[in-house]
């Protein structure tokens, strides 16, 4: 009898425990399936599909068999009726074998040629002009490499994008203030406004432009930092929606899961680069004359991250 009631008690506990995982799966089923759609929705609405393939590659990039991509990124103020400049571009390469991220800013004033237009003009008045493919093709004339994606941040929504993370932690090279806002110099953190503050900044930076372009690439390769860990899953809505309403990209879902998959680690050794010129002068408008031999350095460096013969 004793053994009986024994048996009962485990099949009673086994029972309870079954249901227990079972409630635990159903739960995370739904979890996973919210993060599903709400990606998939965000996807949806950042999508923004152009040329497939570079004329400057000789084959399609493979993010399921781990070849290194580039990405252009373009930082745009969006003013009402005004498709708006790329105040920031910056292109950066991921090798998957290296894991790492090479990040080139290039300054908004250098002087090149507008690919389209056949004129020699500021880089940022690419995107004026033609978009996001005037821009692109742009960049690759200037840096000799092939631009496989992009992805458009609007500048005003960046913030968003910055709360939605929680926030982002970087080390600040120089105590200033702008905007009402001080920054200390050290350690600080900063929400989405401040970090919109904080890289837009640029007169009273000893370093001029490459100083403002610096500070952009901190917060860049801190939200990267941020939405790669999984801990930011739990506010996985906010970053989604964030991402949706301020970020177009030729990327698909399925690439988008490649990448997280597959490139995962790059994101822990961004090496930041500085394109090296001077300003000048041309019929009174300003410019930023980069050199030939730095220009090539820059596309050497690219090119070899990317696993490209130079």
């Amino acid at each position: 009898m004793k053994r009986v009631k024994e048996k009962k008690k485990k099949r009673r506990w086994l029972r309870y425990t079954m249901i227990i995982l079972g409630v635990l799966l159903i739960g995370i089923c739904g979890y996973l399936y919210s993060i599903y759609h709400s990606l998939t929705n965000a996807v949806d609405s950042m999508h923004q599909p152009i040329r497939e393939t570079s004329e400057k590659r000789q084959e399609t990039v493979t993010l399921e068999k781990k070849d290194p991509f580039s990405v252009l990124l373009l930082g745009v103020d969006q003013r009402k009726n005004d498709r708006g400049r790329s105040d920031t571009m910056i292109v950066m390469t991921v090798n998957p074998k290296t894991e790492s991220i090479e990040m080139v800013s290039i300054p908004r004033d250098t002087r090149t040629e507008i690919v389209g237009r056949g004129t020699m003009d500021k880089i940022n008045h690419a995107y004026a002009f033609g978009g996001v493919e005037m821009s692109i093709d742009t960049v690759e004339h200037f840096l000799d490499i092939p631009i496989d994606y992009f992805i458009q941040i609007n500048m005003e929504g960046f913030q968003e994008i910055v709360d939605a993370v929680g926030g982002v932690t970087i080390e600040n090279d120089f105590d200033f203030t702008y905007e009402g806002v001080h920054f200390p110099k050290g350690t600080i953190t900063l929400n989405g406004e401040k970090a919109l503050k904080y890289s837009r900044m640029r007169y009273d930076d000893p370093k001029g432009d490459f100083g403002r372009q610096l500070r952009q690439r901190k917060i860049i390769e801190a939200v990267i930092r941020k939405g790669a860990s999984l801990k930011s899953l739990t506010n996985y809505g906010d970053i989604f929606s964030a991402l949706g309403n301020n970020v177009k990209t030729n990327l698909t879902f399925d690439e988008m899961v490649d990448i997280q998959a597959n490139y995962r680690q790059a994101a822990n050794k961004i090496k930041q680069q500085q394109i090296n010129g001077t300003g000048t002068k041309i019929d009174g408008i300003y410019y930023y004359q980069v050199p030939e031999e730095e220009r090539q350095a820059i596309s050497n460096l690219l090119k070899n991250q990317l696993e490209i013969a130079s």
